[in-house]
């Protein structure tokens, strides 16, 4: 899209192309949004009476003019009494405030001098500054060669011509909360777009819109569980946390029950009136999180938003996302709760983190939790420079299973040449077989999955296997579940999220690269977690040992001597 700089009764405005009539478009110089550096952000007006639904779609959000379902009639008259801004959507590293010199440098090095750094660019939707997902083509909105992000056009592309858009009015009101007209100040009317990866907060303060007193609704919490003292002395720094718009890492267990710990935090931010966001890296952890936490806060509204959910267009005090999701976002949490903080691809990609970070206001909450954290966030809890709260134990009191390492010797050869498993293995399967007792069978590939299912086969029909890929993998679980499926042979993609009640686990190659610490304590973490069978057997069947595997069992049985230490486990 491109834009004019109009000016009409002693006031300067930014006119889109297609607004304009003949004769303006003969006089007017119109040019893609990239090239306007002052974007003329127009004064709040009050007396204007603003679009409810607009409101409600655009707020807390950056979106591009095609995902907001109104005409550009419409958003240009709210952007003209100050109620939406045009925002860049990719800026040259010349106009990033702040932007990193020891990046610069080294990439002006790499290509020995060539490339200066207004030819450098960022995306401010995803964070993108790695030159080579940048690409451009012949634009017919702006008429020109146009750079776009290739990082993130999954999510709709964002290129030099076309504007985020943002709301700069007052924030949808929740329950019986009405802000006062005089809360509106002068950091609501300006907010400008220009996010570095890391420090979202060059940007002016948001408002509190918290009322105090009588008149703000208190939400229902609708759970009457009892928590462990583990989980009560979580639930403390979780709430606490957010009420001091503080970071903390909860660093709970496998099955030690984090859902349940943070419901009182979650109450306290909702009777604020703050939104929460809780994001996870997988679609099915929202699914599964999102009929709990429905049932356990029954009065307030609750949205999922996942790729294809059909409620991305609305907004909710209760948010439940995947973090590709808040690439949409701007400014608009108070709390944010990072489920499975460790996980990929979160853990291994800046976008998503960048994607977080820009979704939360300037003075917010940020709840980590995991039962695996990274080196970095270990290294944090150890310095005390991120303010950590530990779970080492499950609710129902019993110690984790600690793994055994089993030697199998090198059982890819033998599989390859004598399309047989390591005799132990085998006498592992069979007597699970036998005794009727349901295990997971964990493999580090596809291709290796494929080959032990065709093996076992021949001992039971019944034994399936299921991966990342495998179109039938929610029919194979759910049948898993239901125990008509006695052993299941798996990659990583079930190292977490399933739970199956008196079920075995063990790893064939737990050797390979693929099984990292953190991968090998979710696994184990798969075994035990029912109060009705809170023990079982964890194998580490290798050709071997690592460093992973040593740590993932000296991480098991540390959290088992600090749960024995403060009276967590009998």
């Amino acid at each position: 899209m491109r834009f004019a700089i109009f000016k009409e009764n002693n006031k300067e405005f930014l006119l889109p192309e297609i607004l304009t009539t003949y004769d303006q478009k003969q006089k007017l110089i119109f040019q893609s949004i990239y090239h306007i550096k002052n974007l003329h952000q127009q004064k709040l007006n009050l007396q204007y009476k603003f679009s409810e639904d607009l409101q409600t779609y655009l707020q807390g959000k950056a979106l591009l003019l095609d995902e907001i379902p109104f005409p550009i009639e419409q958003i240009q008259e709210h952007y003209l009494n100050g109620y939406l801004k045009y925002n860049h959507g990719i800026i040259s590293a010349h106009d990033l405030k702040q932007f990193h010199e020891h990046y610069l440098n080294r990439y002006l090095k790499i290509n020995h001098g060539m490339t200066t750094h207004q030819n450098l660019y960022h995306c401010c939707r995803c964070g993108n500054e790695s030159q080579h997902l940048f690409a451009s083509f012949h634009c017919a909105r702006c008429n020109d060669d146009c750079v776009y992000c290739r990082k993130c056009i999954t999510m709709g592309r964002v290129s030099q011509c076309t504007p985020l858009i943002t709301w700069t009015g007052p924030p949808t009101v929740y329950k019986n909360n009405i802000p006062s007209l005089n809360q509106l100040d002068a950091s609501s009317r300006s907010v400008e777009l220009q996010f570095k990866s890391h420090n979202p907060s060059q940007t002016q303060q948001d408002p509190s819109w918290h009322l105090q007193g009588p008149e703000r609704k208190k939400h229902i919490l609708n759970w009457h569980g009892q928590l462990s003292l583990g989980q009560q002395k979580a639930s403390y720094a979780v709430m606490n946390a957010i009420n001091a718009n503080t970071d903390l890492l909860v660093w709970a267990v496998c099955g030690s029950g984090k859902t349940e710990v943070l419901f009182k935090g979650i109450q306290s931010a909702l009777d604020q009136n703050k939104r929460i966001c809780i994001t996870t890296p997988r679609t099915d952890v929202v699914l599964e999180l999102t009929p709990r936490l429905k049932q356990a806060f029954p009065d307030t509204n609750i949205i999922p938003l996942y790729g294809g959910s059909e409620d991305r267009g609305k907004t909710a005090q209760l948010t439940i996302s995947t973090t590709h999701q808040l690439l949409r976002y701007y400014r608009n949490f108070d709390v944010v709760i990072i489920d499975e903080v460790d996980a990929f691809p979160y853990s291994v990609d800046e976008m998503l983190k960048f994607a977080v970070r820009k979704s939360k206001k300037e003075h917010s909450a940020t709840i980590y939790l995991s039962a695996t954290p990274d080196q970095t966030l270990q290294l944090q809890a150890k310095k005390r420079t991120l303010s950590t709260v530990t779970i080492p134990a499950r609710y129902h009191r019993q110690p984790l299973p600690v793994p055994i390492f089993k030697w199998c010797g090198n059982w890819q050869k033998r599989m390859k040449k004598q399309k047989q498993l390591p005799p132990n293995v085998i006498t592992w399967i069979a007597t699970h077989l036998q005794q009727q007792k349901q295990a997971f069978l964990f493999v580090p590939h596809i291709e290796t999955q494929y080959k032990v299912v065709q093996i076992l086969k021949q001992q039971n029909s019944n034994i399936e296997g299921v991966h990342a890929e495998d179109p039938n993998r929610k029919e194979k679980v759910q049948a898993f579940r239901g125990g008509s499926i006695p052993i299941l042979v798996t990659t990583t993609i079930l190292e977490r999220g399933v739970t199956v009640p008196n079920t075995d686990v063990a790893i064939l190659g737990a050797e390979d690269d693929i099984f990292t610490e953190s991968a090998l304590v979710q696994i184990a973490g798969r075994v035990g977690r029912s109060p009705k069978y809170p023990t079982g057997e964890v194998i580490f069947y290798h050709y071997g040992k690592t460093h992973a595997m040593n740590a993932a069992r000296n991480q098991i049985v540390t959290m088992n001597q600090k749960g024995q230490k403060l009276g967590l486990v009998d």
